[in-house]
């Protein structure tokens, strides 16, 4: 008997009518496509706000007061590297772009009174930054965090030839975050154009680096910092040639509100190689402004004895005072009392103190090493002495403003001989000296 089939035709042409109808809503006119996939979200620090781009730069600075060029910047522009942010601010002040200085320095750090005191400072006259350099960075206020950098003017009367800038680190670009213009033509100029702590400082060792000892006084307390450490700084400087380190010469160690420590790194004159000394500056209660508190010199100190003295430590030019204090030490060949080239630059530097400030006045004292006898060390330390007190007068130091002692070999400095009695030739060399007791 043959199988019924109609019920499966009926069933296969069912299943060909609902494939057509789906098929007719997929294609029918008017429908959209499906829309793409979404893209996938940047990490955080790639979808971050960016500063404004550079190619705007160039766009002219819209007319109106400054309030209302102000409303049309942006933050300012963030780079990896100050130095060349700094470098294209003074390259637009050279070139009287003050659009491209506005936008380069930003909004926050800008303001209305510094827009248009920059302004002024650009139609003062031609705005030329110092070659080489202009552009230098001053120091560290937050350690990685908050540095200062200075634009040095060209051609400018001293207080009025650096533009200032602090700037802020946020994930590895630094903005400026404060703007700090030089004073204008009739306005007084102050000892630091900033007296914070990091001015004052600065504005110490650039005085120490001129050799300018009374302007260098001016920062300092003379409680707790003698007149003889400034000196002997003066010295170091000189004779070592030394230089402030480019890169964060002054770096903040610690912040303890009224107390701040930097730690100043300085390069010979062929900036091989480097060396440390520390500041620590405190703010005396209102209106006084921060003072350099106390210098430790020890890292310098063995610097110079290891460049000038071939490592003997005791060779130094700052020393202790048996009566108290310090003061500066001048040293001399076995059995010789002749000045030096070395003792001569020395001299220099306390000839200038001196006759600033008829005043002033310095006790010398003659000291000599064990050998010989009594007599003879007497006469010798005196001859030290006086032919010190000599080489001050014939530069113009007045005779009254200096006394002479004559020590012998009563006060060494070292041991003449070691513990088992042998001779002691170091020794004996840091003892063949004259100091200055600056009796300021």
């Amino acid at each position: 008997m043959r199988r019924n089939t109609i019920p499966y035709f009926f069933l296969a042409l069912a299943a060909i009518l609902a494939a057509a109808a789906l098929a007719l809503l997929i294609i029918r006119p008017g429908s959209e496509k499906p829309a793409p996939p979404a893209p996938k979200e940047q990490p955080a620090e790639e979808t971050a706000a960016e500063p404004e781009p550079i190619e705007t730069l160039d766009e002219p600075m819209s007319p109106g007061t400054p309030e209302e060029i102000l409303a049309d910047l942006g933050t300012g522009l963030a780079a990896a590297d100050p130095a060349d942010l700094l470098a294209r601010i003074g390259e637009a002040l050279e070139n009287g772009d003050m659009t491209a200085v506005s936008k380069l320095i930003g909004k926050q750090a800008l303001g209305a009174e510094n827009l248009t005191k920059l302004q002024a400072l650009a139609l003062d006259g031609a705005l030329r930054i110092r070659k080489p350099g202009g552009v230098r960075e001053v120091g560290e206020l937050e350690l990685n965090r908050l540095a200062r950098w200075a634009l040095e003017l060209d051609e400018r009367e001293p207080g009025r030839d650096r533009i200032l800038f602090d700037l802020r680190n946020e994930n590895g670009k630094w903005m400026i975050e404060k703007l700090t213009l030089p004073p204008a033509p009739g306005e007084p100029i102050p000892k630091a154009v900033l007296a914070d702590s990091l001015g004052v400082a600065d504005a110490f060792l650039q005085a120490v680096l001129k050799q300018d000892f009374d302007f260098a006084r001016d920062f300092v307390d003379p409680a707790t910092v003698s007149d003889a450490k400034i000196a002997a700084l003066c010295i170091l400087f000189e004779e070592s040639e030394y230089r402030m380190r480019p890169t964060k010469p002054l770096r903040a160690m610690f912040n303890r509100g009224d107390t701040v420590g930097y730690l100043a790194n300085v390069v010979a004159a062929d900036g091989a190689e480097s060396a440390q000394f520390a500041l620590n500056l405190r703010q005396p209660p209102a209106p006084a402004n921060w003072r350099v508190a106390e210098i430790n010199l020890d890292g310098l100190l063995a610097d110079y004895a290891k460049r000038i003295a071939g490592g003997d430590v005791y060779y130094s030019p700052l020393v202790k005072n048996p009566a108290g204090g310090e003061t500066l030490a001048l040293y001399f060949g076995f059995d010789e009392d002749v000045i030096s080239d070395r003792t001569r630059r020395q001299l220099e530097i306390v000839t200038a103190m001196l006759k600033g400030d008829p005043n002033k006045k310095i006790t010398l004292s003659g000291h000599t090493d064990s050998l010989g006898t009594d007599d003879y060390n007497d006469r010798l330390s005196a001859n030290r002495a006086a032919i010190v007190r000599d080489f001050l007068a014939a530069a113009g130091v007045h005779a009254e403003q200096i006394i002479t002692l004559a020590k012998g070999s009563s006060q060494p400095r070292r041991p003449n001989v070691t513990e088992t009695g042998k001779d002691n030739p170091d020794g004996r060399r840091a003892n063949r000296r004259t100091e200055i007791y600056l009796d300021f």
